[in-house]
This record gives C-alpha cells, sequence and structure tokens, in this order.
C-alpha cells in the first residue's frame, strides 16, 4: 500500500510539474544582473529582456546585484525557487570565478541549469589621453617600464577585463597595477575622471567615449578588427597568442523543470533574430551565439578549463 501511495504522490507532482512548464509563463521573470547598471552585461540584458516580452507574452525584469564579481547575483539565483521565473545573466566571470575563489558558495555547473549562451565578445583596451601614448607599442613601453605607473580598472576579481588585463600584464612582462569597481560603468567613469589609466573594456562601455575623444582606443583583445573600430589593430599584432573572449548567457537555477528551460531556450533563439537585438549586438561588437541547453553546458564546462591557466596568471585568489 505504501508503494502504491508513494508511486502515485510521484505522478501527482509530476503531473502538476508537466501543467506548470505547459502554461508557463503566467507572470513576469526576473533577470538577475551581476554588475551595475549602465554596463556591457547590463545594457544588453535589457535589450533582450525588452525582446522577450512579446514572445513571452510576459515582462522580464531586470534585477541588478552587483558585487563581489558576480558571487552576490549567482548565489541568490543558485538558491531561487527553481519554478522558472528568476533567471541569472551569466557570463565569464561565473566560469573563472570556479578556480578564482576558495570558498565559493555555489557551483556554476552543479547548481545551475544552463538555458542558453546570447553572444561571445571580446574586450578594447582604451586608455585616458593623459597617458602619453598613441599606440599599441607605446603603451607596452610604458607598462614595462612602470614610469608613468598605469593602474588598470575592472569590474572585479575575476571579470573579463580582469583576466584580460592580467593576462596582458604577463605576457609583456608589465607593472601594470589592478584596481576593481562594482562593472564595467563605475571602472569607465574613473578611467574618464583620471582615476586610473586604461581598462580592457566591452567595446559598448568605451564606444561612445572613443568617439568624442574622451579616451584612446589602443587594440582589441580578439584576433580580428572590429568594424566598429577599424583603425584598431588586434593585440595579438604585437603580442603573438594573446587572446581575450568574454560571452553571456541565461542560466536557470538546477532542477527548474527541463520543460521550462526548453521553452525559454527556444524563446531566447527567437529574440536573438529581433532586428533591434542584432542591431544592438553588432554596435556592441557582440556576435549572437544561441544554441542548445546542453551546447551551453558543454562550452561552460570548457570555459572553466580555459579561464583556470588565465587565473592562475592573474595571482588572483579570494577565500
Amino acid at each position: 500500500m505504501f508503494k502504491i501511495i508513494a508511486v502515485a504522490g510521484v505522478l501527482v507532482l509530476m503531473a502538476q510539474a508537466a501543467f506548470a512548464a505547459d502554461v508557463w509563463p503566467t507572470r513576469p521573470i526576473r533577470l538577475v544582473v551581476p554588475f551595475s547598471a549602465g554596463g556591457s552585461t547590463d545594457l544588453t540584458a535589457r535589450v533582450i529582456a525588452e525582446g522577450l516580452r512579446p514572445v513571452l507574452g510576459q515582462t522580464a525584469l531586470v534585477d541588478n546585484r552587483p558585487g563581489a564579481a558576480g558571487n552576490i547575483a549567482a548565489e541568490l539565483v543558485a538558491k531561487a525557487t527553481p519554478d522558472g521565473y528568476t533567471y541569472l545573466v551569466s557570463g565569464a566571470t561565473m566560469a573563472a570565478n570556479m578556480s578564482l575563489y576558495r570558498n565559493l558558495r555555489y557551483d556554476f555547473m552543479r547548481d545551475f541549469a544552463h538555458v542558453s549562451q546570447t553572444f561571445s565578445s571580446s574586450n578594447v583596451l582604451v586608455v585616458s589621453p593623459s597617458l602619453p601614448v598613441s599606440n599599441l607599442a607605446e603603451f607596452i613601453a610604458v607598462v614595462k617600464s612602470g614610469q608613468p605607473p598605469v593602474n588598470y580598472g575592472t569590474a572585479g576579481h575575476g571579470s573579463s577585463q580582469h583576466l584580460a588585463g592580467a593576462l596582458f600584464n604577463h605576457m609583456v612582462g608589465g607593472k601594470m597595477v589592478h584596481i576593481t569597481y562594482k562593472g564595467g560603468a563605475p571602472a569607465a567613469i574613473a578611467l574618464l575622471a583620471g582615476e586610473i589609466q586604461a581598462i580592457f573594456a566591452p567595446i559598448i562601455e568605451a564606444l561612445p567615449h572613443i568617439r568624442s575623444g574622451a579616451i584612446k582606443a589602443l587594440a582589441l583583445g580578439g584576433r580580428k578588427r572590429s568594424p566598429l573600430l577599424p583603425g584598431v589593430p588586434p593585440i595579438s599584432d604585437l603580442v603573438p597568442g594573446y587572446e581575450t573572449a568574454s560571452w553571456g548567457g541565461i542560466s536557470a537555477p538546477a532542477n527548474t523543470p527541463p520543460a521550462i528551460v526548453n521553452k525559454l531556450n527556444a524563446a531566447l533563439a527567437k529574440v536573438l533574430t529581433q532586428p533591434a537585438v542584432k542591431t544592438h549586438m553588432a554596435e556592441a561588437d557582440k556576435e549572437p551565439v544561441g544554441g542548445s541547453p546542453a551546447e551551453f553546458r558543454q562550452f561552460i564546462l570548457a570555459d572553466i578549463e580555459r579561464l583556470k591557466m588565465q587565473v592562475k596568471i592573474s595571482g588572483a585568489a579570494v577565500d
């Protein structure tokens, strides 16, 4: 009798889960962004959220939870109810944190159901006009000599900006000093204010200031030039083998019903083809990706391994 009751209970739960997935979403969903408003991650999240509205028939709300290199947001989502209404705007920072933090209170693989990669991108090295350099070769000479001192700002330990800067510093034998902020936008403000001398910034954050002449673009982190900055060469032209990449995606708490994960994955695939989203990605020098949840999971596993080396080079470790 007990076994019959237990089986019946399981069947009821399965039926409830199937019904919930079938009608999902019945209320707004929340996209938790791990960085401050105005930065690259936030701007893209807001464009995607707006694109989801007509596809899902519900509002997607952006909730900024900056701090601790994305860990505040990631831990919040990892512990959220897996009902399909709370998601992490995930990225390379979370993959790096797996190696960076000794006592991480979540596991980026175990505690998440990864829905879809949304984009891949590279950074641009930008410097203050007050720094006496006009090209990458001159910048390398300055950071190697340490005169004048060069502080580079980032969105936090383990962020894509940090690892890009640390890898560059290592490969050229430089003396740059790492300064952390609570997001890309505050770091950009610090550069504009002259508090720091350089940033390895997402193009979307730096482009308006490059075009206005407020900062100078010296080189790109990827292996090819960008149509947005056709006159700016890749760092690898002078530093062979240098390459940094960033990416974004959407991840749910583990145990979110697979049917809901798949429905959101399909919705995101449609969003990435919307004209407004494609325009935003092009203007931000981000390449739309998409793909299945299984493909995204395998991508993250590989990226965790790739970033182990960069974290080691950065020398960063957090308890």
